[in-house]
C-alpha cells in the first residue's frame, strides 16, 4: 500500500491548480472524521479522499475515467480505485457508491465545497459555524451554484443520516483542519 506522501505526489503531479489541492485536504479530512465516527480505518478513508479528484486538473473531461489509470502509477488496487471513481456516478461514471467509505464520498464531496464556500463569507471563517450558517446558505441557490444540492441530499439518504448530522461532521473536520486547508 502506497503511503500520504506518494499520493500526494500524484496528487500535485496531476493537479497544478492549488484550490483544487485544497478541496483534496477537505475532503481528505472530512473521510477522516467520518471514518473516525463509525469506526473505521481513517487512513485509508483520508488517501481516498485525497486521491478522489487525482485525474480533475489534467483531464477534467475524463474525471473517474482517467483515474484508475493514474492511481496505477503508485499501486492502487481495484478496491482503492473503486472508492475513488464511485464519487462521481451518475454525473461522470457509472461505478455506483456501495460500500459506506464510498457513499460518504460521494456525499461530502459536494458538501465541502458548500462548507468552505460559507466559511469564505464569514469574517472568522470556520470558527464558531454551525449547521445553521450552512443550511442558511444551502437555500440560496446563487451561492456555491456548482455545489449539487442533491447529491448531498442522495448521499445522506443512502447512508440513512440526517443531513444535520452530516454537515455537522464536515464542519467538525474543516474547523480541525483550518489552516491545512487554507482558512
Amino acid at each position: 500500500m502506497f503511503d500520504r506522501e506518494q499520493a500526494l505526489g500524484l496528487l500535485r503531479k496531476y493537479n497544478s491548480n492549488e484550490a483544487l489541492i485544497l478541496h483534496a485536504f477537505c475532503v481528505e479530512e472530512t473521510m477522516r472524521k467520518f471514518a473516525n465516527h463509525f469506526g473505521e480505518d481513517a487512513s485509508y478513508w483520508a488517501l481516498v479522499g485525497l486521491l478522489h479528484d487525482v485525474d480533475y486538473g489534467s483531464f477534467p473531461d475524463q474525471h473517474c475515467i482517467k483515474a484508475p489509470q493514474l492511481l496505477e502509477e503508485i499501486g492502487a488496487d481495484e478496491a482503492f480505485i473503486h472508492a475513488v471513481c464511485s464519487h462521481g456516478w451518475g454525473l461522470c461514471c457509472t461505478v455506483e457508491p456501495t460500500l459506506r467509505m464510498e457513499k460518504v464520498l460521494y456525499t461530502i464531496d459536494e458538501l465541502t465545497g458548500l462548507v468552505y464556500a460559507t466559511a469564505l463569507m464569514r469574517p472568522e471563517h470556520m470558527q464558531g459555524m454551525g449547521v445553521k450558517s450552512v443550511k442558511k446558505k444551502w437555500s440560496s441557490k446563487g451561492f456555491a451554484a456548482g455545489v449539487n444540492r442533491d447529491i448531498i441530499t442522495e448521499g445522506a439518504k443512502m447512508l440513512d443520516m440526517d443531513i444535520e448530522q452530516v454537515i455537522s461532521l464536515t464542519i467538525e473536520a474543516m474547523s480541525e483542519a483550518q489552516e491545512k486547508i487554507g482558512l
